[in-house]
């Protein structure tokens, strides 16, 4: 079964693609008959206790009210289905392209990126995408990490803006973290009554489309039409400066704004730093699995693979049982 899914690569995928067969990873482990071990990554990754967290985790907006709102995990599935489009097109190696994509921001804070800049104020450094990598690598089964191979580490590692991936799979990846987030935020702000769409700068719209679903769609053509067999996955000169220019629109607008949508994120601040103060005074409030890791590791980092690993409402949960008195009875 799984030769015949390396004879199809072998047919099929452009000779810029990443090749099943030519998968490493850093232990090695007895090889399925069926699945290829880009699509065993994937599977790890999606049957993982990280990836369940991401519904609970804030993408943009804290605690709204409303179904419709993304969270950390339906952006993981938006970057998922774009970037699978692209590979597809580009005949690049889609299970590959996959793994990354759900993979990309299990590291990602409680509380969005609002918790991120909390925990890099607090320690000095902290990045979400080195510690999706530390969750695959370490945190993750019991401390034995999910054992991942080296491309797939690569593409979570490389999956921001100003990173070059080593795969073209995980340049996909990266161009569609971006294509994702700009455009469900931008559908989130419109939804919050806090951006319009006739709002967005002219110069963006004409080029990339004044809905949604038209600049998704202008946004992965374009990509395919610039990148089809090249040894690159890139936006072209100018959707790519279209983009930058809708990026800098939702930074001004938005994400640096404070509103009623962001108002919490002072509360949000104010609540990570006082827990993680308590744990540096107190470690042996950690739970057990990351008091053992002290051994390895500086206190610090200990304490931020714990709060990072929070969900929204387990943070929330966690600061009451530290600073709010339970009711007790007599």
């Amino acid at each position: 079964m799984k030769k015949i899914t390396y004879s199809i690569e072998n047919e099929y995928l452009s000779p810029y693609a990443s090749f099943s067969i030519d998968a490493k990873r850093d232990i090695p482990i007895k090889e399925c008959e069926i699945r290829t071990e880009y699509q065993r990554d994937r599977d790890r990754i999606l049957h993982s206790k990280s990836f369940r967290r991401l519904k609970h985790k804030t993408q943009v907006f804290l605690s709204p009210e409303g179904d419709h709102y993304r969270t950390r995990l339906t952006h993981t599935l938006e970057v998922s289905q774009i970037a699978r489009s692209i590979s597809r097109a580009l005949r690049l190696n889609e299970d590959l392209t996959e793994a990354i994509a759900l993979g990309h921001d299990l590291g990602h804070t409680p509380f969005g990126h609002a918790g991120e800049r909390t925990l890099r104020s607090i320690t000095g450094h902290f990045n979400h995408n080195e510690q999706s990598l530390r969750v695959v690598e370490v945190l993750e089964d019991g401390g034995a990490g999910l054992n991942l191979t080296t491309l797939v580490k690569d593409g979570i590692l490389n999956h921001k803006k100003g990173l070059v991936p080593s795969s073209l799979e995980g340049m996909v990846v990266n161009l569609s973290d971006r294509i994702a987030y700009i455009n469900h935020d931008i559908d989130d702000g419109i939804r919050a009554g806090l951006i319009r769409e006739e709002d967005l700068p002219t110069m963006s719209t004409q080029v990339l489309g004044s809905s949604k679903g038209e600049r998704i769609n202008n946004m992965i053509y374009d990509i395919v039409r610039y990148s089809e067999n090249k040894d690159y996955v890139k936006q072209s000169p100018e959707f790519d400066k279209a983009t930058n220019l809708l990026r800098e629109y939702m930074f001004s607008s938005l994400y640096n704004q404070t509103n009623k949508a962001k108002a919490d994120e002072v509360k949000v601040t104010d609540l990570l730093t006082h827990m993680f103060e308590t744990y540096r005074a107190n470690p042996t409030n950690l739970p057990d699995f990351y008091q053992s890791l002290m051994d390895k590791y500086p206190l610090e980092v200990v304490i931020s693979d714990y709060i990072a690993g929070m969900t929204d409402t387990y943070a929330i949960a966690e600061y009451k049982k530290l600073f709010i008195p339970s009711v007790w009875k007599l």
